[in-house]
């Protein structure tokens, strides 16, 4: 079994920036991908970014294109999330999530989810 181990969500002012990671621990299975989505009150699971095993491998949601980037390290099964000029409607749940195998962009085929961690960005 895979676990999942989010950090860095908090309050941050419409324009800043925050940095999420995502630390996979157990039962992994190379090459895996890994992204995040992100789950607003009253709405459903929007994908917002994914890495293939190899970097280079990357999509993006477009609400989030050219503000948010993603990246991994491998040799310590984290993935990170920097995400840049945030705006009041970025605020959400983001949860971490691991798929075995090929990339992703949907929750289909999901693996294994993280606790999830809240980002808060005041206007």
């Amino acid at each position: 079994q895979v676990q999942l181990v989010e950090n860095g969500g908090g309050l941050v002012q419409a324009g800043g920036s925050l940095r999420l990671s995502c630390a996979a621990s157990g039962r992994t299975f190379s090459p895996y991908s890994m992204g995040w989505f992100r789950q607003a009150p009253g709405t459903g699971r929007e994908f917002v970014a994914a890495i293939g095993w190899i970097p280079g491998n990357e999509y993006y949601a477009d609400s989030v294109k050219g503000r948010f980037t993603i990246s991994r390290d491998n040799a310590k099964n984290t993935v990170y999330l920097q995400m840049n000029s945030l705006k009041p409607e970025d605020t959400a749940v983001y949860y971490c999530a691991v798929r075995f195998g090929q990339i992703f962009t949907t929750t289909t085929g999901v693996n294994a989810w993280g606790q999830g961690t809240q980002v808060t960005v005041s206007s």
